[in-house]
């Protein structure tokens, strides 16, 4: 398989080499000032740049019928448009904010425990996320997924806030720390007991391989995905 790796730093590095190790070519190594590149020598993209280019990136991918896997967050604003994009090409298009297969069990289990806490409002739920500092958003992309998560599944949260909060909205801590992959950890506290889950990333490789294994899997599809579908969960 052909691969254009869309954003070229460490983790697109990361990509790369597992990439190869599973048999793939790399066709393209775009970095966010490369503008002369033919997308469509690639049979998929995989999007790991910068928040203020990943649209661009993944419109030039669906205008081209060149499938694309992003993991990049903070652009999310756009994200509506790129599923309209995506339909209106007859595209193939996935977007997770974390597609490590650990994270994506932790999705599961933070919705599970979202719904058995959701009528004891003795407890009140908290979550903390910790990144390199090179990270540019906060909270994480996958902090947001996790949140969000967490009010669909719970009678008595509406909303998430940064750093701060109330007794219906979840606070989010962001804290960025030299060569740390990613660790989110959500916390149920009450008077008589806290009750907490946690995910810590090693490494950036189950990052890397995630997306790997969604771009071997949404080849020769139609539509917009997420690791759910690739996972079968």
């Amino acid at each position: 398989m052909d691969i254009a790796l869309l954003g070229y730093g460490k983790m697109g590095k990361t990509i790369e080499q597992i990439a190869l190790k599973r048999g793939h070519t790399i066709v393209l190594k775009i970095d966010k000032d490369d503008k002369d590149y033919d997308i469509t020598k690639a049979d998929v993209a995989i999007d790991f740049s910068i928040p203020e280019v990943a649209f661009n990136n993944i419109s030039l991918c669906l205008n081209q019928n060149v499938p694309v896997v992003s993991g990049t967050t903070g652009w999310l604003n756009d994200f509506d448009n790129a599923v309209r994009l995506c339909k209106e090409n007859n595209g193939a298009f996935i977007y997770a904010s974390n597609y490590s297969l650990g994270v994506n069990i932790f999705f599961e289990l933070n919705k599970t425990l979202a719904k058995m806490m959701s009528n004891l409002k003795q407890y009140h739920v908290s979550m903390e996320e910790i990144h390199h500092t090179q990270k540019l958003d906060a909270p994480s992309g996958t902090a947001i997924s996790l949140a969000n998560d967490i009010i669909a599944n719970h009678n008595n949260l509406d909303d998430w806030k940064l750093n701060t909060g109330n007794e219906n909205t979840i606070p989010i801590v962001s804290k960025r720390i030299a060569d740390v992959p990613g660790t989110h950890s959500i916390t149920y506290k009450s008077e008589v007991d806290t009750i907490n889950i946690e995910h810590i990333a090693h490494n950036r490789q189950g990052f890397a391989l995630g997306a790997v294994i969604a771009a071997e899997w949404l080849v020769g599809k139609t539509g917009v995905f997420s690791m759910k579908d690739v996972l079968g969960i």
